[in-house]
């Protein structure tokens, strides 16, 4: 079955098209800056001798455009990879917010449209776009099967000591204000991959899942369910992020409001775009901060050490929540290629079991699973690549074969 994975953003269209049966990528790409004076087309296809790549630019007007074009160099004569749309028999579509009423991916209903909206209040930022982005796939695409995947879903096993809040009961029962839980789909991901490589049974199994880019965020897994998150009511809190702040005091929104006059946005924004790494030293690209730093900048390298010490506190939070720990994992972009952070989150934790191999470390991810462990580690370090849109095509085609079976 061919499972087309659409991630909708507020002005982009990510995609992966698969072949299940061996979870080939056929083809992959990105439409960016829709609705913009100039938006971009990228768009690669894996199925002969050498991947093939295309890129330009055209005015993309909206997201219904935006998906035509989609279907236009998935079918393209000399870039496409498939004769007609009805060859997509199902559509796997990234869902940010599903609350506490999705914890599984379901077929999208009329029902489910209409809960999703419901949602928009929860992620006014990401909801509205998965919901754009559904709507047109369901015109484009009217055969084949529209599935939900929420990234809050994985969460959901939380228990209510670690998701509620201590504010009064009311704003639970009527507002639904909560920690949810971001990310998902990458920590279910690369937690059942750490469970494979451990070889022993998942039930047993206590795993830190470090998802680390440009949006960060950790959790603990027990017996391959979350049982906390660092990420809460939204993708805010928890980690120092690129732009976002993660942890803070809340008296300090007061006190910008009162003191400095902020408002409401302007406080929305400097917390979760003009904050984080970018707020301490002005960038938001590890990379660059890392030449700042072998530079001798003192902005970035403090930057660097908040960023690592955040991190560090994680883990020992929640060694102390599961108990003890029998990996710890790190993922996406920063956690899978940037060796110096891992070095440095995971400095001084022997005590804990954790220790790594300097040379592992360098090498970096060399497979599926890698681990940069020392020998004298009690815990194994693990570096798995994350890979969300393969997960969204799985659990699509797992909604699928269960609906054919009943």
């Amino acid at each position: 079955m061919k499972t087309l994975v659409i991630n909708a953003g507020s002005s982009s269209i990510k995609y992966q098209l698969f072949e299940m049966e061996n979870n080939a990528v056929l083809a992959a790409g990105l439409v960016e800056r829709i609705g913009e004076a100039v938006g971009r087309v990228k768009h690669s296809v894996n199925t002969g001798p050498e991947k093939q790549e295309i890129a330009r630019d055209q005015t993309i007007k909206d997201h219904r455009q935006g998906l035509l074009l989609v279907v236009d160099l998935l079918t393209d004569a000399d870039f496409g990879v498939i004769a007609s749309p009805t060859e997509i028999k199902a559509i796997g579509h990234r869902v940010v917010h599903g609350g506490e009423k999705f914890s599984q991916p379901t077929v999208i209903t009329a029902e489910v449209r209409a809960t999703i909206k419901a949602l928009i209040p929860l992620a006014p930022l990401h909801n509205p776009a998965n919901l754009t982005g559904i709507e047109v796939a369901t015109e484009v695409f009217p055969e084949a099967v529209q599935v939900a995947v929420f990234d809050t879903a994985f969460h959901q096993t939380m228990p209510a000591l670690a998701y509620r809040y201590a504010i009064p009961q009311n704003l639970y029962d009527e507002q639904r204000i909560r920690s949810y839980g971001f990310h998902g789909t990458s920590h279910l991901y690369v937690s059942r991959k750490a469970i494979e490589h451990l070889g022993k049974p998942a039930e047993e199994t206590k795993i830190i899942t470090l998802h680390l880019g440009n949006g960060a965020s950790v959790a603990a897994v027990k017996g391959g369910q979350s049982i906390d998150s660092s990420m809460g009511f939204s993708p805010l809190p928890g980690l120092m992020m690129g732009t976002r702040s993660g942890d803070i005091d809340p008296a300090i929104v007061f006190y910008l409001g009162r003191n400095l006059g902020m408002t409401f946005d302007q406080i929305d924004a400097l917390l979760n775009k003009k904050s984080g790494l970018m707020g301490i030293c002005g960038d938001n690209d590890l990379r660059d901060i890392h030449k700042r730093v072998t530079a001798g900048d003192a902005a970035a390298t403090l930057a660097l050490e908040m960023y690592t010490y955040r991190i560090k506190k994680y883990i020992g939070a929640y060694v102390a929540a599961l108990g003890g720990l029998d990996a710890l994992v790190f993922t996406a972009g920063v956690g899978e290629k940037d060796e110096i952070v891992r070095a440095l989150a995971c400095q001084n934790l022997a005590y804990l079991g954790i220790q790594l191999d300097a040379e592992k470390n360098q090498r970096g991810a060399t497979g599926p699973v890698t681990e940069i462990q020392s020998a004298e580690s009690r815990v194994k370090v693990l570096v798995i690549p994350t890979n969300e849109e393969l997960e969204i095509a799985q659990q699509t085609l797992g909604v699928i074969q269960s609906i054919e079976q009943n």
